[in-house]
């Protein structure tokens, strides 16, 4: 069985594209997952959602469900670089529709 939990991030999370400022919250959620570094989930009033443009690409997690993708577009574009679980299994609600992005694709700065 996996573990995974999720708590209040209790730091300041900025994500960065192409120099530009596209989200910055002290909201977000940490989600750990087994071994994995923690990811940071964000809420929408946090992040400059003109920047993001939904695609139709889709992953199911046996976990959390299905999560659908969106493209960072400002000049430049990290294609599927955020994620989120619009309807997300019961035992993981608290992420319900907020955003990750992945860290290969974007900046992830977070302030203690």
């Amino acid at each position: 069985m996996v573990k995974i939990t999720i708590r209040p991030a209790g730091v300041r999370v900025r994500v960065r594209f192409n120099g530009e400022l596209i989200a910055e919250s002290a909201d977000a959620l940490a989600l750990e997952e087994s071994s994995y570094a923690p990811v940071f989930y964000l809420p929408r009033k946090d992040v400059k959602m003109e920047r993001l443009v939904r695609t139709s690409h889709t992953t199911h997690c046996p976990h959390k469900g299905d999560a659908t993708y969106y493209s960072v577009c400002n000049g430049l574009t990290a294609r599927n670089a955020v994620w989120s679980y619009e309807q997300p299994l019961q035992a993981m609600l608290a992420i319900k529709e907020l955003l990750a992005f992945y860290p290969n694709q974007v900046t992830i700065e977070v302030d203690a």
